[in-house]
């Protein structure tokens, strides 16, 4: 294998991704392994843990990558196939904070990438990674010979999970789909612990995803969820992602049931429970889950968009309870904060295990708004964030309520709007939510000419 100087499209706000194998190969996994050791050294760590996805590259990369960091002279642990959940709380079991997961989580089969930390900070995520590109092109990387070593951390995980989960007298008929992600290596294990009528569709590990992609949050991937449900009469449905870290979830009546929902139904559990109140979530969130945390007696703390920030804050602040719009969710009350997509779906099946009530009347309860879904406007890298600067200069002269913390979300007494940089891409982000239709309608319109105005 070649040290080489991979492109840098692939280093990426959260992560390092890219298309197999023109921009992503062994021999980019190689360099970036040997930048990682490098990088580890001069921190002081000396050890770190490798796991990987069920991608058909991933074995290949892994294996690369580990050559790489081994050659600096730094120990690999590898873990083989897991979850990404699984290579995250193997940080716990084996009190070792630095791991690299290979995966492209929920993109295309094709691709595939690297989510990674260095210390007990957690995942590197903004300018660390471009701080961490810098390394890898230079080309200046230490020498040595570390030491190979494999770990199973199925039986702890097994055990977490027996431990973070208390169901009710009521079983539940539940829908699993793995979307022939590598959820497969576990979700069965992980689900017959527990007093459930499973079902589980789509289980076969299977990296060209032949059903539909494993991306959860997207509607259409779930409709064979969904009508599963629905022939079942089951109480409700769960959907993973390529990865995971991240579910979807459809109640009784084939509704699929939106993050911000799920934490508004999760939230009461968690404040009623607990003595810390704090419930954190990202800007893209409705303003349902807000009226439900004050509701229950809870604080609200609105924060940035992404799954690595969102962690960071959990677990730095030490919030029991944290979550984003685009599915990934942080359990801090009883387990290690891990982000695994099966165990939120888990703590629902134990809500839904201890009430009379049906999935769909817990959603019934919640406030009713009109929102639309997160909504890209293409935007040249090189101009995406001048136009969000003068949308910002432009609501500042109007004398708008705006929201900086995570570009510009407009705030008013019945709706608001939120606009964006995308993190993942040459593109604007906006979501708009109001308190009826009609006003969803005007302030979309409003909004969306602005982002058009301003993005030439």
């Amino acid at each position: 294998m070649d040290i080489v100087k991979p492109i840098k499209e692939i280093f990426k706000a959260y992560d390092i991704r890219g298309k197999f194998p023109d921009e992503i190969n062994r021999d980019v996994a190689y360099t970036i392994g040997k930048a990682y050791g490098t990088k580890l050294l001069s921190i002081g760590k000396n050890k770190c843990i490798v796991g990987y996805d069920n991608r058909e590259s991933s074995i290949e990369l892994s294996l690369s990558l580990s050559l790489g960091i081994l050659s600096t002279g730094v120990d690999v642990i590898n873990l083989g196939l897991v979850t990404t959940p699984m290579a995250i709380y193997s940080k716990e079991v084996l009190k070792i904070p630095s791991y690299v997961m290979v995966t492209a989580s929920h993109n295309p089969k094709d691709d595939n990438g690297f989510k990674f930390s260095f210390d007990e900070s957690g995942n590197v995520k903004g300018d660390d990674i471009d701080k961490f590109y810098n390394l890898v092109i230079s080309g200046n990387f230490k020498e040595g010979m570390g030491k190979f070593s494999r770990y199973n951390v199925e039986k702890d995980y097994l055990e977490l999970f027996r431990r973070g989960i208390n169901l009710g007298d009521k079983k539940l008929k539940v829908v699993i789909d793995l979307a022939n992600g590598t959820t497969s290596c576990i979700a069965r294990e992980l689900f017959e612990q527990f007093d459930i009528d499973l079902t589980i569709i789509n289980e076969e590990s299977d990296s060209s995803f032949p059903n539909h992609h494993p991306d959860p949050c997207v509607a259409a991937n779930q409709k064979q969820l969904q009508d599963k449900v629905l022939e079942l009469h089951a109480d409700l449905g769960i959907g993973f992602d390529g990865d995971g870290d991240r579910c979807g979830i459809v109640d009784n009546l084939g509704h699929i049931i939106p993050t911000d929902i799920y934490m508004a139904i999760m939230c009461k559990d968690i404040i009623l429970n607990n003595e810390d109140k704090r419930i954190l979530y990202d800007v893209k969130c409705s303003n349902a889950l807000k009226d439900e945390i004050v509701k229950w007696g809870g604080v609200p703390i609105c924060y940035r968009t992404g799954a690595s920030y969102t962690m960071a804050k959990v677990i730095d602040d030490n919030i029991l309870f944290g979550g984003e719009y685009s599915g990934h969710v942080f359990f801090n009350d009883r387990i290690p904060v891990i982000g695994s997509g099966i165990y939120a779906g888990l703590r629902m099946v134990e809500v839904l295990s201890k009430t009379d009530k049906k999935l769909s009347d817990l959603v019934d309860s919640i406030s009713k708004y009109y929102s639309t879904e997160e909504i890209k406007i293409h935007s040249p890298n090189d101009i995406k964030d001048r136009v969000i600067e003068d949308i910002k200069k432009y609501c500042i002269n109007m004398r708008f309520n705006i929201d900086l913390t995570d570009g510009v979300k407009i705030i008013r007494p019945d709706s608001w709007a939120l606009i964006r940089v995308s993190n993942t891409g040459p593109n604007i982000t906006v979501r708009f939510e109001a308190d009826t239709e009609d006003k969803l309608f005007l302030i979309k319109r409003e909004f969306t000419n602005l982002v058009n105005y301003f993005n030439k």
